[in-house]
């Protein structure tokens, strides 16, 4: 049976030959999913709704009356109204639903990397192409990287905050020279922003005040730890929203109703919960970090947003073969390179998981590291970083080569 071209050349995920190395007993710090159970209101607003008979199709733009919650709950980033918001199945789908939206067979799209590992293949889905932008030593985008890259064909840069791998945060100043770009160059920012809820030191920075320059992609998956549930939401000006609208009604019609209810009925209350889950990553991203940076070879500041530590390792090994390596011997994390080619050199572990398995995993990894015939290494890779002085500085490190494609290898879940 004939599939499509454009799907073949997307690759597939790499990160199952982890789990299929892994034995059942293996300690999982390899997907972004909160293992907090989620607010009570979500639950029972949920199956409420489910046992009245609330299960049919919803208006394609979402519950008018959630939409108008998002936008009274968000309005303190901007001046937006529920016309500027639609709800998706998904902050994944609204991801794609922008890409298909708004980018154009040949149109140009810059995506951080290391960054999550859709945002490329999103661009080939609908006949365009990327190129991944490098990010400071502070997880910023690298603003000279990105110049040196824009092309007449350039249409979209994308940007996530907090950041999923790396745990970065956007600053104001990022954020005031990604739009002197975008004005410049007459471009769209497509910003990511479903970890806005788990920021621990600053404030989150966000997009949705600039609506004429930038669509903001958000979401409830991570913030209510309901996963399972996909939804998310869009942020736009009402230009886009209408092609935007078009685009989700020839895609799914309409986000489950049921699911729509619980969220609206957590959502009003949801600031107590938010505390507590902060709290808890707070205790453990602190935890992850020092029991890391007591690794030889193995170095992380700490990640200031989402629940992702992204440590450096200065060993004569590429990410790939290592976290194999780990996978192996029963521990689950994700290869730096799975995230784009300035990945390397890095391990992803997520900390959406208990204090004990965190101490498991790192015991392991601590283990399988003092063991190893690894040596630790001066480099060849350049990475930039801004100094106090607010100068622009280069930091070179010794990196292995990588025996991987230099085509970003994809995942199904963050």
């Amino acid at each position: 049976m004939k599939t499509s071209r454009r799907i073949s050349e997307i690759p597939m995920s790499g990160i199952r030959k982890m789990f299929d190395l892994a034995g059942p007993d293996s300690i999982n710090l390899g997907l972004g999913e909160p293992d907090l159970a989620p607010p009570k209101e979500a639950v029972e607003g949920m199956n409420r709704a489910a046992l009245q008979g609330l299960n049919k199709y919803a208006p394609t733009m979402g519950l008018p009356q959630l939409r108008q919650a998002v936008a009274e709950r968000f309005s303190v980033y901007g001046e937006i109204t529920a016309d500027n918001v639609m709800i998706t199945p998904s902050g994944s789908s609204a991801l794609l639903e922008v890409a298909m939206g708004m980018v154009d067979p040949g149109d140009r799209v810059l995506v951080p990397s290391p960054g999550f590992v859709i945002y490329g293949p999103h661009a080939q889905l609908v006949g365009g192409t990327y190129d991944e932008y490098r990010l400071t030593e502070t997880f910023q985008p690298d603003i000279e990287d990105i110049k040196s890259k824009i092309m007449p064909s350039t249409t979209m840069i994308v940007v996530t905050t907090p950041s999923n791998p790396t745990g970065g945060v956007l600053t104001e100043e990022s954020k005031r020279a990604l739009l002197d770009l975008a004005e410049d160059h007459d471009l769209t920012i497509l910003a990511d922003e479903v970890y806005c809820s788990f920021v621990y030191e600053g404030k989150h920075v966000s997009f949705m005040d600039r609506l004429d320059k930038a669509v903001v992609v958000n979401g409830f998956s991570k913030m209510m730890a309901v996963t399972g549930w996909r939804l998310g939401f869009i942020c736009a000006n009402m230009e886009a929203m209408g092609p935007l609208m078009k685009m989700q009604y020839h895609v799914c019609a309409s986000p489950g109703m049921p699911a729509m209810y619980g969220v609206l009925n957590a959502l009003p209350t949801i600031d107590p919960y938010l505390d507590e889950a902060r709290a808890t990553y707070k205790r453990r991203r602190d935890l992850i970090t020092r029991r890391i940076n007591e690794i030889p070879g193995f170095s992380i500041a700490p990640p200031q947003g989402a629940f992702y530590a992204f440590p450096k390792f200065d060993l004569d090994v590429g990410s790939e073969e290592l976290g194999n390596t780990l996978a192996r011997n029963g521990l689950i994390c994700t290869p730096g390179c799975y995230f784009g080619k300035y990945g390397e050199g890095h391990l992803r572990f997520s900390y959406a998981a208990s204090e004990e398995r965190i101490e498991a995993g790192m015991d392991m990894l601590s283990k399988v590291i003092t063991e190893g015939r690894w040596k630790r290494c001066p480099t060849t890779t350049t990475r930039t970083h801004t100094s106090s002085e607010g100068t622009t500085q280069r930091r070179t490190r010794s990196r292995p080569s990588s025996n991987t494609s230099s085509k970003t290898t994809t995942r199904g879940s963050r």
